[in-house]
């Protein structure tokens, strides 16, 4: 229960407080991360809903469209991180469900085509193999934007 506070720095993403503490009483050393408390932030579903914002979900329903996949959970986890901050902006506390699906689906774009085809397959419904068909056909029609290019227009 009592420690201290050995060092204290900006986390490599600079979006939280990396600090290294020592237990007071026996010596061991470990690591806290502090971040910034957001607002709860809530989903507009398609039928008129509203349920919280649960960012669990939102990187599950990625690692699932990842899955045997060569992409990292790490990249995954900055893809969420991204998402969120950006509607944090945009939106005052409500997101409409489109919209976020829509950004998921660009980050996988980004990331894998095989896993936004997956995921575009659940959140869009499709219903036979035509739609996939048609879907990876549109995907040779998309560029895939550079890292180092920001987004233009959105």
């Amino acid at each position: 229960m009592e420690d201290k506070v050995i060092d204290s720095r900006l986390s490599k993403d600079g979006r939280s407080i990396r600090r290294r503490r020592e237990c007071v009483a026996c010596g061991t050393r470990f690591t806290t991360y502090e971040e910034i408390e957001r607002a709860d932030l809530r989903v507009i579903k398609r039928d008129g809903r509203s349920e919280p914002f649960d960012r669990h979900k939102l990187l599950n329903g990625m690692l699932k469209a990842c899955e045997k996949r060569p992409v990292t959970r790490e990249s995954l986890e900055n893809a969420c991180t991204d998402i969120l901050q950006a509607f944090e902006q945009d939106f005052s506390r409500e997101i409409p469900s489109h919209l976020l699906g829509g950004k998921v689906m660009d980050a996988l774009h980004q990331l894998d085509e095989v896993a936004y085809v997956r995921y575009a397959s659940v959140y869009r419904s499709f219903q036979d193999i035509g739609e996939f068909i048609e879907e990876i056909q549109s995907l040779g029609k998309r560029h895939k934007r550079s890292a180092s290019q920001p987004e233009l227009f959105k």
